[in-house]
């Protein structure tokens, strides 16, 4: 039976992209990346530019148990029916039409373009990320002994900030650099009263997600911050915040990770006071009476 809502959608990419052949693997990367070109396309011009032939995007659809492409597209314009009356759709959609019509060139260009794209990431951040799963991460992160964080390569801004800003709410964090390799040395001593914050996005790095791997199967909690669905980071995470990344694009932005997490910091600062929690301080050695 094919899916009926866009989550069931999702899920049902996810758990069948492993089987996947290459090319529908790319194509399932597309719909994930970009639905409101899924939602508005024809099938040829959806095909154009996701780089395949429209028979490819057929086979994509009946891999789901979808009869066709067209009934696959009708659970795209469902998602995007229920999205399009708030006015950040429509000015997304006339600043996309302007920039078609005059690329992005020189510097002031460059930057228009860059405001727009994250204006956009903003508001798909906004809307992905669920009360839900953004309190339970506050209670994990405020509740945890230690937090450790990990990330590598691009992602490894967000983890040196919320090292510091984790740090500044006086819990003890501790930001794992991989320093002479000893990276899998420092996961391995990590205990499941703590809490493990791994960052990744695609092309993902082998390091942050063999940690999360091995932190799941010692039933160390893991917050993922990642970009999509099928993500290697999501089957090892209690929490994922998947913020959508268009691989597309030659310079992918850091603004609603970089975002996102300056809002666990701050929720994660009203818990404490909140609750009157905070870290536990270390044991002190007895002092030695005087003689």
């Amino acid at each position: 039976m094919p899916p009926t809502t866009y989550d069931e959608l999702k899920q049902a990419i996810s758990a069948r992209y492993p089987t996947m052949s290459k090319q529908l693997q790319g194509i399932a990367r597309f719909a994930l990346e970009r639905p409101n070109d899924l939602a508005l396309g024809t099938v040829a011009g959806i095909a154009e530019s996701a780089g395949v032939q429209p028979s490819s995007m057929v086979r994509f659809a009946n891999a789901l148990d979808f009869g066709g492409f067209s009934e696959m597209q009708q659970i795209f314009r469902g998602r995007l029916v229920e999205r399009s009356a708030s006015y950040r759709e429509r000015i997304e959609q006339m600043r996309q039409s302007k920039r078609n019509g005059a690329p992005a060139t020189g510097p002031t260009g460059v930057l228009h373009a860059s405001v727009s794209d994250a204006i956009t990431e903003l508001g798909h951040l906004e809307e992905t990320v669920t009360t839900a799963q953004f309190n339970a991460a506050i209670r994990l992160l405020a509740g945890a002994s230690q937090i450790h964080v990990l990330a590598q390569r691009r992602a490894f801004p967000v983890a040196c900030y919320l090292a510091y800003a984790l740090g500044q709410l006086e819990l003890r964090t501790h930001l794992l650099d991989g320093v002479g390799g000893m990276l899998s040395e420092f996961v391995r001593n990590i205990r499941p009263d703590e809490v493990l914050i791994a960052v990744s996005f695609r092309n993902y790095s082998a390091g942050v997600i063999e940690a999360a791997a091995d932190c799941h199967r010692r039933h160390v909690p893991v917050i993922a911050i990642t970009d999509s669905p099928l993500s290697p980071l999501k089957g090892n995470a209690r929490i994922t915040f998947e913020l959508g990344d268009d691989s597309s694009r030659p310079f992918r932005s850091l603004v609603a990770p970089l975002c996102l997490a300056q809002a666990l910091v701050v929720s994660t600062g009203h818990e404490l006071a909140g609750t009157g929690d905070k870290s536990p301080a270390p044991p002190r050695r007895p002092r030695k009476a005087a003689k």
